[in-house]
Formats: structure tokens, sequence, C-alpha cells
């Protein structure tokens, strides 16, 4: 007979176990190549009018559960896919179940702006929560107070160093690090300080959401190599925008490095008929073939994803990476 735990005794986590959604396939083969751990086989269909069907082929009972999925175009299929997926997971008891959204969408909805605005980063934290997850991993959040929209704990990663060293390769001579926004003041001011370089803002103002009709540097760029720092890069307007005021001011060169690239509809094509030359983001969310550029870099985040999982498996600090 299996002895029990003393009662207050410290949780004895199940067998580490991972499951993929759709969302991002790829991705989640690289955390389980990193992890030298197998994707657990689960069948995703559609019934003939489209509602979403799960079918989980191993037992997952009392095992420590890890769902790969992030909430990326199509987001409400993706959304829908993920809290299906989740409820069968508690049905079939596991232990505890932890969403790995290596992008999180409806977050740019996160406060009211307007009268009768909907909260709906809240609402999917809600959601997430009832249908089933004991815990989440998110990456780069679009802003910080997300993670206090939960009830659950909220592992809050950020791709910060994986960027900084990309910048540090590219031995730029004159650079400075470059906010579109103020709102991106904190994400910024923490990658200059790592590099120990100087900031611009860029002083945007929105008349709707997905629509600049003014922008203005703020900070000397003349004769320097810019370096655009975001969090995600959506239709791209916003950054051919700032990339056309940087070399109006002088700037020599100007790159843009986010996380997630959404590129929604013909973001890419702006993006490459504009002054940037290079555009780099993460396989935070899949880069589409027909999406494909050559000058858009890739760098994967899946080592840092396995990482966390690995320690929150083990009960280790996640804190511990960025440190």
């Amino acid at each position: 007979m299996r002895p029990q735990a003393p009662e207050g005794a410290p949780r004895q986590p199940g067998a580490l176990k991972l499951l993929s959604g759709d969302a991002n396939p790829e991705l989640a083969a690289k955390i389980a190549l990193a992890l030298h751990e197998p994707l657990d086989d689960m069948r995703i269909t559609r019934f003939a009018d489209g509602e979403i069907d799960v079918k989980i082929a191993q037992s997952v009972r009392g095992a420590d559960v890890f769902l790969i999925q992030p909430t990326c175009q199509p987001v409400s299929e993706n959304y829908m896919q993920l809290f299906i997926i989740l409820d069968a997971l508690r049905r079939a008891s596991a232990g505890r179940i932890t969403a790995v959204m290596s992008y999180y969408g409806y977050a740019r909805k996160e406060k009211k702006t307007q009268a009768r605005d909907p909260i709906s980063a809240k609402l999917m934290a809600d959601i997430i929560t009832l249908a089933g997850a004991n815990r989440v991993i998110a990456l780069d959040l679009h802003a910080d107070a997300i993670q206090g929209f939960f009830d659950i704990p909220v592992d809050h990663l950020t791709a910060e160093k994986l960027l900084v060293e990309y910048i540090r390769k590219l031995h730029l001579p004159n650079a400075v690090i470059v906010s579109p926004d103020v709102g991106g003041a904190k994400r910024v001011g923490d990658v200059a300080r790592l590099l120990d370089l100087p900031i611009a803002f860029v002083y945007k103002r929105r008349p709707k959401d997905d629509v600049v009709s003014e922008q203005r540097v703020v900070g000397d760029v003349d004769g320097m190599d810019a370096v655009v720092v975001d969090d995600l890069i959506s239709t791209g307007g916003t950054l051919v925008g700032v990339s056309h005021a940087l070399r109006a001011e002088g700037a020599t060169s100007v790159r843009v490095l986010a996380t997630h690239g959404v590129l929604a509809g013909d973001a890419v094509e702006k993006l490459v008929n504009s002054p940037i030359e290079e555009i780099v983001i993460t396989d935070s969310i899949p880069l589409l073939p027909e999406k494909q550029h050559a000058k858009i870099k890739i760098l994967s985040v899946a080592p840092l994803l396995a990482e966390a999982i690995l320690r929150v498996h083990e009960d280790r600090s996640v804190s511990e990476l960025f440190k």
C-alpha cells in the first residue's frame, strides 16, 4: 500500500504531461523536445455544425498537465479550444492543470477607455479559471495588470533577455532604444538598462483603436541606430509611422523587435515597404508561410517556456529565470 503523506505536507506533483491545442503545434513540439517529454495524443474534431469536440487518448488522472495553447488568430476559435480542453482535463481528474499561453488574446481590452466598454481581458481570465485551469504561464502580457485578473497563480514570463541578446549581437555603433508609445516606457527602460543605452519615446494620439493620427519623437535619435522594442506588432500602422518619424528626426537606421508577431491583415506588406530595415519577432505566434519575408527574423521562446514548465512542475522559483 502506498504510504499516506502527512497532513500539511507539500503536494507531490504527478507525472508531467504535455498537451497541445491547434494554435501553435510547432512551438509545442519544440517545448516537448527541450523537455525530452512526449506530447500526449489528443484528437480535436468538429461536428457537422462546427462545434469542437476533444478526445484525450491517455489517462491524466493525478497528472501535472501543461496545456500549450496560445490564443492567437483565429482568437475566438483558439479560446474555445482552450476552454473545452481545460474542461476535459478537469473532468478527467488531472492533478493540476496549467494553461501555457505564449500569447494572451483580448489583452488590449484590459480597461474601459470609453463608456460601456467591455473589459475582455478580465472576462477571458474568469472563463479560463472556470473551465478548469489551476495555473497560467503567460508571456509578455500587453498589460501587467492582467495578472491580477486571475484568482489562480500566474507566472508572467518575458522574452526581454532574448531580445537583449539579439540587440547585443548586432554590435550597432550608436544605438538608441525606442518605445513606440509612452505605455511601453518600463519595457524599453529595462532593455536599455541591460544594454546601457539611451532611450527615446514616440508620442502618439489615437482617435480610435488601431488608428494613430499624430506621432512625435521625444529624445535624441539624430545620427543613431534606432531599435524599437514593443510587446506586439498588430496591424503595423503604428510602427510604420514610428519609423518615418524616427528617420525624419535623423535616425540612420530603424529596427523593430517585438515578442508577438500578430501581423494582422496587410501588416507584413506595410512593414516591409517602410523604412524599417529588420523586423524581429518570436515564435509565440506561428508565422504563416504567406507572411514570411527576408526582413522578418524569428527567435524561439521554446527554451524559456520549457524551463518555466519544468520549474513549475518541480515547485521551483520561476522568477529566478530573470535575475
